[in-house]
């Protein structure tokens, strides 16, 4: 059985976000136990040249939107990258799961072989769907992710294994 584009993308970054969002929740109720203000997550990192807990969240956010933008050319919505709080960053979240999951499947299938450019510092990267897919969107989505999750672990949140994995049927 083939893995379609979006088989491999849409419903992956839907089940991650999600999961990222009970994060929140679990942040927020960790705070109020041990008496502090939840903004302070916001500033988390685990080296001082990393980028804070709140940019993780946004920038898993717009991988997953801008992937769906350049396979679909569906134009993804812009987002000002200012949230405070966890309400402003579950919003973020809902709006990027609102867009990937209007963009109907035969948009994004198909588009394996598609030339894709890839903004970069260093100049843009052009490479097929799949490659794109394969070798930046789906590890670069999942790093971002991944240290979320690590900043909160670090943090004392309760979290594991299974709240990143999220429901497994």
């Amino acid at each position: 059985m083939a893995l379609s584009m979006y088989t491999a993308s849409v419903p992956q970054f839907t089940r991650i976000l999600g999961n990222l969002v009970s994060w929140f929740a679990k942040a927020e109720a960790h705070a109020e136990a041990k008496k502090f203000d939840p903004s302070v997550y916001f500033e988390l990192r685990l080296a001082p040249d990393m980028l804070a807990f709140a940019k993780q969240v946004q920038i898993a956010c717009d991988t997953v939107k801008f992937a769906v933008a350049r396979l679909s050319d569906v134009e993804a919505p812009k987002f000002e990258d200012n949230e405070k709080t966890f309400a402003e960053l579950r919003q973020r979240v809902q709006r990027t799961l609102d867009y990937i999951q209007s963009v109907p499947a035969d948009k994004i299938d198909g588009t394996d072989a598609k030339e894709v450019t890839l903004p970069r510092r260093d100049g843009p990267l052009t490479m097929t769907g799949e490659a794109y897919l394969q070798r930046f969107v789906l590890p670069n989505f999942f790093f971002h992710a991944t240290m979320t999750y690590a900043l909160l672990r670090q943090a004392g949140v309760d979290l594991g294994k299974m709240d990143f994995l999220g429901a497994l049927k």
